[in-house]
């Protein structure tokens, strides 16, 4: 199984914090982000690593090449990393993807057993959803069925219908990335739809008759990095993490 981190992004909203570090290295309880999900992905048996960069990309190849010498990893360079979204990252790396994958921002702080639970999950398409969240506009939200199938989403769903927030953690098999992967390139280089973020091609997937699955990981800790207010609170949250 290999690990795809999407790590290219300005985090424009966590200036002056990001003014000269990205945002996967900015630290939180003595260590970075990125370290904290590395760790996690290795503690659960994923050695095999793409890596998306681009905002200050050096700084991230410097840290892991120090921290982790020997580690399989190809990077691809998402150079126009201002002008478009992580959809554009995530198509990057299609064509390197060759077997069961992990989807992950790089802006997530949480507890390694997410991943755990997501690899033991009967579905081997996934994603881990907080149900527990209090949601509003800014949350990437979910709307299930019966059977936990994902039917819809996206920021734009009303939370009163939706059963909680997805976290940036997905599990894809091979078959249904290589959807993702076609949905992706129609988009980006025949539709030049750069700027959408990459629920908009899940949501064509599921459109269209693919299933993925949630499955709640509320009873672990995890929290996206989005504003400076979330670092502090973050300082909090990662005394009671696993890791």
């Amino acid at each position: 199984m290999q690990a795809i981190i999407l790590a290219a992004g300005l985090a424009k909203r966590l200036r002056p914090l990001t003014d000269t570090t990205p945002k996967c290295l900015l630290t939180i309880g003595g260590k970075t982000l990125l370290e904290m999900t590395i760790n996690n992905i290795l503690k659960n048996g994923i050695n095999e690593f793409i890596i998306v960069t681009g905002y200050r990309e050096s700084m991230i190849k410097d840290f892991i090449g120090q921290k982790y010498f020997g580690l399989s990893i190809r990077y691809l360079t998402n150079s126009d990393y201002e002008n478009n979204n992580n959809s554009y990252s995530l198509w990057m790396a299609k064509e390197f993807v060759t077997g069961d994958s992990l989807l992950l921002d790089s802006d997530i702080l949480f507890d390694y057993r997410i991943i755990s639970k997501l690899l033991k999950s009967p579905h081997a398409d996934s994603l881990a959803v907080n149900s527990n969240h209090k949601l509003g506009e800014e949350e990437i939200k979910v709307i299930i069925d019966s059977a936990n199938k994902i039917q819809h989403i996206g920021k734009h769903l009303d939370p009163a219908e939706c059963f909680g927030e997805s976290i940036g953690i997905e599990r894809f098999s091979l078959p249904l990335f290589k959807k993702l992967g076609s949905v992706l390139e129609r988009k980006i280089v025949r539709e030049n739809n750069v700027n959408e973020f990459y629920e908009a091609s899940f949501q064509e997937l599921y459109d269209s008759g693919n299933a993925m699955y949630a499955v709640d990981v509320s009873e672990y800790k995890c929290m996206e990095i989005d504003f400076p207010g979330d670092l502090k609170r973050a300082e909090e949250e990662v005394k009671y993490l696993e890791f």
